[in-house]
């Protein structure tokens, strides 16, 4: 069965997902919408299809949509779809607005319409091969870095980047925040260019999350450490390494066998890494992410798959990131003493 999907915003993400859909088997790219006629017209001509500058003239010509305009219009530009039935898929981040995206999933529960946002790192190779080894993490350390792009500027670096570690860190820990510190600067515009944030969960993990768009160099690593294993993996080389204890592993047992009182009098008579497992992350780079995400909605839209990132997951992250932000924003530079407090130090310096 095929199905239509129209694109709404064809700027650059929105160019990735009208080329990805153009080529998925049984997925017709139906139309385009961009309020920029040239733009919308070029790239209807480039995949062959129809384009318009309304969205609400697109509903009837598609079975679901991927909306890629800018964060601030995400829900209008969903909301013709969803109110006529119509799944859709929204790029990260889901809204600015934690009222709106409430709105658009009451809405959707209404119409019984499908809500998804593009968390596309879900997607990556490296974090699906992770995933199977069903860890449950007691400390997440997550690294995401890059030179400064020029794209994005109108949001900061925790709604621009750190969402999709946000959002791997709340899949992963699978508990609730129940405290949360940030600090962070600006340095090119008005929203912060770098972010620390500590997560703490009900469930006794910890996240310890970094973001900077001011590096000069691109680096995306995560490393996990629970009771039984450590797992690091690099989400932008799709490698990774699973370190386990070896099932006989009791360096008590051992001290008391070799009649030893310090573990230290081991040194030398044990080699420590005969004494761990350690695994690579078998890794299927085969299909882009994109290309993946884009076959589970259809999964989703065609089948009835339970979606892999439901817009209460999207939401989930936005309210922790908008608190991320709002600490960044209070955070006092000198103690509780400071007049100096956010993203004020630099101008007032």
């Amino acid at each position: 069965m095929s199905f239509r999907v129209a694109v709404v915003g064809v700027g650059r993400m929105g160019k990735l997902h009208a080329r990805v859909l153009s080529e998925l088997s049984e997925t017709e790219l139906s139309c385009v919408v961009d309020q920029n006629e040239a733009t919308a017209r070029s790239v209807a001509k480039q995949r062959g299809c129809e384009y318009f500058t309304d969205v609400r003239d697109a509903v009837e010509h598609a079975d679901a949509a991927i909306v890629s305009v800018p964060t601030v219009s995400h829900v209008e530009a969903a909301r013709p779809f969803v109110a006529a039935g119509k799944p859709v898929l929204i790029e990260k981040p889901y809204t600015n607005h934690v009222a709106e995206g409430e709105e658009l999933i009451d809405l959707a529960k209404r119409s019984g319409a499908s809500v998804q946002v593009g968390h596309t790192e879900r997607f990556n190779p490296a974090v699906t091969a992770m995933q199977k080894y069903a860890i449950s993490p007691k400390f997440i350390e997550a690294h995401r870095i890059s030179p400064f792009t020029f794209r994005s500027a109108d949001v900061g670096v925790v709604l621009d980047m750190m969402i999709h570690d946000i959002d791997l860190v709340l899949m992963l820990a699978g508990g609730e925040v129940t405290q949360l510190h940030a600090v962070g600067i600006n340095v090119i515009g008005a929203h912060e260019d770098i972010c620390n944030a500590r997560l703490l969960f009900d469930n006794g993990c910890v996240a310890n999350v970094t973001a900077s768009r001011l590096a000069i160099k691109t680096e995306r690593k995560m490393r996990i450490f629970s009771e039984k294993e450590y797992l690091s993996v690099d989400y932008a080389k799709k490698v990774g390494v699973v370190i386990k204890k070896s099932q006989n592993l009791d360096l008590i047992q051992m001290a008391r066998d070799l009649d030893v009182d310090d573990l230290a009098e081991l040194a030398g008579s044990v080699d420590y890494t005969k004494l761990l497992k350690v695994e690579e992350l078998v890794v299927d780079d085969s299909t882009e992410p994109l290309r993946r995400q884009a076959e589970a909605f259809r999964e989703t839209v065609v089948n009835g798959a339970p979606p892999v990132v439901s817009a209460t997951d999207g939401l989930a992250a936005i309210r922790v990131a908008n608190e991320v932000v709002d600490h960044i924003h209070q955070w006092r530079w000198d103690g509780e003493s400071s007049a100096r407090r956010g993203l004020d130090v630099i101008r007032r310096d």
